[in-house]
Order: C-alpha cells, then sequence, then structure tokens
C-alpha cells in the first residue's frame, strides 16, 4: 500500500502535524477524457469501495479519483482512531474546528487535480465526512485560499455533497459575505447536495444527521 505524507503549518502553538494518507484509487475514463473528479469517502471508510461503485457508473467520460484519508483518533468517536479526513467533535456550531486538519486534507485533494490536464474539467465530491471536505474545498475556491491564507491552486467546475454538513460554516460565511469576489466565486460554482429522509452522519454511529427530504 502506497502512502503520501503532507504538512502545512497550522499556526498554533504545536507548529506542524505530519499526515501520513493512504492509497489512492483511480477509474480510468472508458472515453475520451473530459472531466477529472476526486471523490472522498465517509468516516472509517477507504478510496477503494468509492472506486469500486464509481466504476460501474455509466460516465465514460470521467476520470475518478478515489484517495484514502489518514487514520487519526476522532474526537466525536473518544478518540478512537480510523481513517478521517479531519478531526470531528460535537455536531455544533460551537464547537472547535480542526482547521489544520482541514487545510491539509484539501492541500492533499488539489495536488491530485492540479497536475490534469488544461482542457479537462476538475471537480470534487463525497459522502458523508467525505461530503463535508468537499464543501470545504468549494469554500477554499470561492475565497481563493486556504483557512491558513495559502493561496487555493484549482478553480472547481463542480462540487457535489450526499449527506454532509460544510464544517465551520459561520465564520466561512462571513467571510464569503465581506469578499465581493468571493461572493462573486461562491455563486457561480455549481453545487450539488443531497440528503436521505433518514440520513446518519457517520455510518459507525447511531444518531441521526439530517431529517430532511431527499433534495
Amino acid at each position: 500500500m502506497s502512502y503520501s505524507h503532507y504538512t502545512m503549518a497550522s499556526g498554533s502553538r504545536t507548529g506542524r502535524r505530519t499526515f501520513e494518507f493512504g492509497r489512492t484509487y483511480v477509474v480510468r475514463p472508458k472515453g475520451r477524457h473530459q472531466a477529472t473528479i476526486v471523490w472522498l469517502h465517509g468516516l472509517g471508510d477507504n478510496g477503494s469501495s468509492w472506486s469500486q461503485l464509481l466504476e460501474s457508473l455509466p460516465l465514460p467520460n470521467v476520470k475518478w479519483i478515489c484517495p484514502t484519508a489518514p487514520t487519526r483518533p476522532v474526537a466525536l468517536l473518544g478518540g478512537f482512531p480510523c481513517t478521517a479526513w479531519f478531526d470531528a467533535g460535537e455536531l455544533s456550531e460551537e464547537s472547535p474546528d480542526d482547521w489544520e486538519g482541514l487545510d491539509t486534507s484539501a492541500a492533499h485533494i488539489a495536488n491530485f487535480l492540479s497536475t490534469e490536464p488544461s482542457d479537462v474539467k476538475v471537480g470534487i465530491g463525497g459522502f458523508s465526512m467525505g461530503a463535508a471536505m468537499a464543501l470545504y474545498s468549494a469554500t477554499a475556491c470561492a475565497l481563493g485560499r486556504y483557512g491558513n491564507g495559502i493561496p487555493y491552486p484549482i478553480n472547481h467546475r463542480a462540487v457535489v455533497g450526499l449527506s454532509g454538513w460544510l464544517p465551520g460554516s459561520r465564520g466561512l460565511r462571513n467571510k464569503i459575505q465581506v469578499s465581493h469576489e468571493a461572493a462573486r466565486r461562491a455563486a457561480s460554482l455549481p453545487i450539488l447536495l443531497s440528503h436521505g429522509t433518514c440520513n446518519y452522519l457517520f455510518p459507525c454511529l447511531s444518531m441521526t444527521y439530517c431529517k430532511n427530504s431527499t433534495q
């Protein structure tokens, strides 16, 4: 199994953390390559399971990149270690967000898309925590920078989130609202958000995340 190491300054007293990402699975297009989408799994999962599903879709012109998140302790699970794009605590707007983990995973994901041909449209999507990561990347795209101020290099053409949420939504919303350029970018970015009638935030947790109808 191959791994990628990624470090990014956090601006915190702890300095830098090194994240070891798991194996990346790629589903190559069966026809003309017109789009590349990075698809992100949920908490405790890996890229393999989604690559098998995506390979069966009738989308011959799409290349799918399915990375695997680092294994780390997750506060919401009492510190139990599993694959996670960032650390997640209680489900409220007042809970602290793992900005370093979010930025590091967003940079790892953007690195895949930075090498795609210029004539290929690029996008990002995910399920559950993967959807949260995709939406965070979308805000970085709109703002033009990661949370730590480093420029964000990717211009996403589409974003998909299944049964997810936006980490740090209150602060990110305020940042976009005070920037005309960020608001313009956000308004022009196609985003598909879907939820089932009885979603669970994480497959391994017995708590209902959303009871909204599928949209």
